[in-house]
């Protein structure tokens, strides 16, 4: 068996991916629609969307396969991502590379395989759209032009979620983004019975800063408090702007002492922002926190309602101070 090699622009790739927020995302009709077609287009049992992340690839959608990962070491996909055009295994058996591949010596028992690299905005290759069966077989011209179809459909989805799942002021995830990810994240911390807290930040003063200074300015305002968050919080933490001035985080795995330093940090370095010279105004915000209780907190929903309740009592409370 070789070893997927790795691309050129791997770093870049794994970027784009991770920017995407899409991995360990739950189905979606729009990406299974694809994956049912092209199953019954190829009148194959197995059909995927595969996207490599650095020692995995997950499946976005998948057909006649009950597993949601596979190791990148011993993918197909790893292999198809270096190319630009659609790789062809007409028989796994006798390919060197493949042949006693466990994913051909054992279940799904692949022969067949033949997968067309998804590519980014960039250009990067996220992963394929792969069509897979059991038996040999022989792709004509027409057949992998019909799969590079498909595959533009699957690239054009994920435009689509890119743009969805994206603030484009700041970066940071969007509403709908935030809430699916904390979701997936809150159903995790319930099978483990790992801690967790949402944090809900609202920036003080928002309409003044763009009241007197204009909404450029105000736009600066949300884009350095997003940035404060992102050097605060861990890479593992959900951060998420969920409109106007209000922002939210997830972080799991943390006790209050936990937080409690983390938001000591994050005061640290809002106050270092505000010390700088030639600041026209300062950052200011009010925050509330919701320790996740399992017996009382069935959904983000709920979690976010209460911490955006305990916000309004901390901004209340420096309004009367």
């Amino acid at each position: 068996m070789k070893l997927p090699p790795t691309p050129s622009d791997e770093q870049k790739r794994l970027q784009a991916l991770r920017a995407l927020k899409i991995l360990d995302t739950p189905p979606e009709e729009r990406f299974d629609r694809v994956t049912r077609l092209a199953k019954r287009l190829f009148d194959v049992p197995i059909v995927l969307i595969s996207l490599v992340d650095e020692n995995r690839q997950w499946f976005k959608s998948r057909q006649g396969l009950d597993a949601e990962e596979t190791p990148r070491e011993i993918s197909f996909c790893g292999h198809a991502i270096v190319d630009d055009s659609a790789m062809v295994v007409e028989d796994a058996s006798h390919d060197e590379r493949f042949f006693d591949n466990p994913l051909v010596t054992g279940d799904p028992r692949i022969r067949f395989y033949a997968g067309h690299p998804l590519a980014s905005v960039n250009g990067s290759k996220l992963g394929t759209l792969c069509i897979v069966d059991r038996a040999p077989r022989v792709l004509s011209d027409e057949d992998i032009k019909l799969l590079k179809d498909l595959a533009s459909m699957v690239e054009a989805e994920l435009f689509a979620f890119d743009i969805a799942m994206t603030d484009p002021l700041t970066g940071l995830s969007s509403r709908l983004a935030f809430e699916q990810m904390a979701e997936h994240a809150l159903s995790m911390c319930r099978r483990t019975q790992t801690p967790c807290s949402i944090l809900f930040i609202d920036l003080d003063q928002f309409k003044r800063i763009n009241d007197q200074f204009g909404h450029e300015e105000g736009d600066r305002a949300l884009r350095e408090m997003a940035q404060l968050l992102l050097d605060t919080f861990r890479h593992s933490d959900v951060i998420g702007r969920l409109g106007g001035d209000e922002f939210c985080v997830l972080t799991t795995g943390s006790d209050q002492a936990s937080i409690n330093s983390t938001l000591d940090r994050f005061e640290a370095n809002i106050r270092v922002r505000n010390d700088q010279p030639n600041r026209k105004y300062p950052l200011a915000y009010s925050i509330g926190v919701c320790v996740w209780d399992p017996d009382k907190h069935e959904s983000i929903a709920e979690l976010l309602r209460e911490a955006d309740r305990e916000m309004y009592v901390h901004k209340r409370s420096k309004v009367r101070s």
